[in-house]
């Protein structure tokens, strides 16, 4: 008899001979860790960093959201055929060649300082490559991970890549500022360096990063399609990408809520404004941490209807609070619970989706996921606009208990197994039809859109 959805997985000491190998003695693993720290770091301190220069150089704030927006445009469009080639080449040294290509564009700005100084078009196209570079290296180093970790670790490792993210979003900003108010070119420089440093460590993985391939190359489109259709045939991961989707437009919109809110109080300053996103920052952190505990203990349904509830009940705080610390101290526990649900989905499709098509399922994945941002920031403009910053929370509310209504009565998500199930058990994953490639085919039938939010509808399969 299966387990009811709020029950615990019974834990086994005894089911495997050995224990896998602690990630801290997994050299592979520490060495793709490390670098990654340093070199998101750097990421951010550059993120924060151009748009200053370019400010400085143009006085204009349309030029610096400009290129902002260049940097992040290569996402939209290359991340599917990214995840293509993710799959078909060589994914270690993708990432090396990724890296290679941002530092060599990031260090082109100090060498430009020995020259008089960049110009706005070599800092247009220095966002244009390393934003391109990224989409790259982005999809080939989630692909990569369960091949670096065996997969009993990959909740741990999972958890470890979130916090890492999460760090370098307060680290980077601030050493970013920090070096540039030192001198201009010196966060490009440390940027620069920190790819150096990621290159490095990656050539000294001694694993692979993929699963040999026995198949032929199959046309290019295919392959992209074949990524869409699994996502598409997957009713769990598909409903995840959904919910993904959904925590961006709530995040999004909330973030841009907040600042507007917290600017009617007449003693906010923009350093409280900062503190309310780096308690923000901070719970996120901590959040993560606890999303790999909880994953080991409960359900994905538990997990993730648990943590939709305690949104739901956090955010009626916010129309309540009456100054920014207030707003600071209730972010930590809200960004705490998306930081948790981070890691619980994470790890959860990682282990499903076949090694063959972790990088086209991803890049279809993140593709829905990432539009949930500027969606959100627009929706909030309008509504900021419109109603003003607390029925727009109140609008954000709204939107979480229909998600969390969704969610409950969903027959998949209700009998999703426990990951430990899908990391323990043995399978062969042959590179053949797409219908026999993973384990989540026997785990869960094929289904439509239809299927993942109205099961009771049959519409014909797309």
């Amino acid at each position: 008899m299966g387990l009811s959805p709020w029950e615990s997985e019974p834990r086994c000491t005894d089911c495997m001979e050995g224990k896998p190998t602690p990630l801290w003695r997994n050299k592979d693993y520490l060495l793709l860790w490390s670098g990654q720290i340093v070199s998101t770091a750097g990421s951010q301190m550059s993120l924060l960093a151009l748009p200053l220069l370019v400010l400085f150089l143009t006085n204009s704030p349309l030029q610096a959201g400009l290129v902002g927006a260049i940097g992040r445009l290569p996402y939209s469009l290359l991340s599917l055929p990214a995840g293509a080639l993710v799959d078909r080449w060589n994914r270690k040294r993708m990432m090396i060649l990724s890296d290679t290509g941002r530092m060599i564009a990031l260090a082109s700005i100090p060498v430009a300082f020995l020259f008089g100084g960049p110009s706005l078009v070599q800092l247009y196209i220095v966002s244009l490559v390393e934003g391109t570079f990224y989409v790259f290296f982005d999809i080939a180093q989630v692909a990569s991970l369960p091949n670096v970790v065996e997969k009993e670790q990959l909740p741990a490792a999972a958890m470890q890549t979130i916090v890492t993210f999460s760090m370098s979003l307060l680290l980077g900003p601030f050493l970013g500022g920090l070096l540039y108010g030192i001198k201009q070119f010196l966060p490009f420089l440390v940027d620069a360096i920190t790819y150096t440093g990621s290159v490095v460590s990656l050539s000294f993985i001694k694993r692979d990063f993929q699963k040999q391939r026995t198949a032929a190359p199959k046309k290019f489109g295919i392959e992209i399609r074949d990524g869409l259709l699994w996502l598409w045939r997957q009713p769990l991961i598909f409903l995840l990408a959904l919910l993904a989707l959904s925590i961006q437009i709530i995040g999004s919109s909330t973030r841009l809520a907040l600042i507007v809110d917290a600017h009617q109080f007449k003693s906010t300053t923009p350093f409280l404004i900062g503190l309310i996103f780096l308690l923000g920052g901070i719970g996120g952190m901590v959040g993560s941490i606890a999303g790999g505990i909880l994953q080991k203990r409960f359900r994905l349904w538990s997990v993730t209807v648990g943590i939709q509830a305690l949104l739901i009940l956090f955010w009626v705080l916010y129309v309540f609070a009456n100054h920014a610390i207030l707003l600071g101290l209730i972010s930590i526990f809200t960004y705490g619970l998306f930081g948790a649900y981070n890691v619980v989905q994470f790890s959860y499709r990682l282990a499903i989706i076949p090694d063959q098509l972790q990088g086209r399922v991803n890049s279809v994945f993140r593709l829905i996921a990432f539009a949930g941002e500027p969606l959100g920031l627009l929706l909030a403009g309008l509504l900021l606009q419109a109603i003003g910053p607390v029925p727009t929370i109140l609008a954000a509310l709204g939107f979480l208990v229909v998600l969390t209504v969704v969610t409950i009565p969903n027959p998949h998500m209700r009998k999703a197994p426990h990951i430990s199930q899908i990391l323990t058990q043995e399978t062969s994953l042959p590179e053949a039809p797409l219908a026999q490639a993973s384990l989540a085919e026997a785990a869960f039938p094929e289904a439509d859109l239809a299927e993942v939010l109205l099961p009771e509808i049959s519409l014909p399969e797309a």
